[in-house]
Parts: C-alpha cells; structure tokens; sequence
C-alpha cells in the first residue's frame, strides 16, 4: 500500500505542471505579450520555484509525523 501511494504522488507531481496555471494577474499579461512557447516557460518557472517550499515543508511534516508515531 505504502509503495502505491508513493507511485502516485509521483506520477501526479510529475504531470502538475502541466495541468496547473500558477500565474497571477501581472505575469499572465506579461506571458500573452510573450507569445505562447515562453508563457509556458515562464508558467512552468513559477512552479518549479513555488514546487521547493513545498517539498521543504512536506519533508518537515513527514519527518514530525514519524516521530510522533514512535512516542
């Protein structure tokens, strides 16, 4: 059970980024000023930035949870 989830929660990390739009209002007109090819650059930028915090806290959350379930 374990080794499915985490095939899953990679599989999805790897396609979120090309099922998200993570642009606020600012960077999407600047991305349809760019034209298409860039604006997905500039779009998948954003989430690979946004992605780091994430894993950062999501390993602090993991690393909290297993050592609670020891106690």
């Amino acid at each position: 059970m374990k080794r499915k989830l985490q095939i899953t929660a990679f599989v999805f990390l790897q396609v979120m980024p090309f099922l998200s739009f993570s642009q606020c209002a600012m960077c999407t007109k600047t991305a349809q000023q760019l034209g298409e090819g860039p604006a997905k650059g500039l779009n998948a930028g954003i989430i690979y930035l946004a992605l780091i915090p994430f894993m950062v806290a999501g390993y602090i959350f993991y690393r909290w949870k297993k050592s609670n379930q020891q106690n």
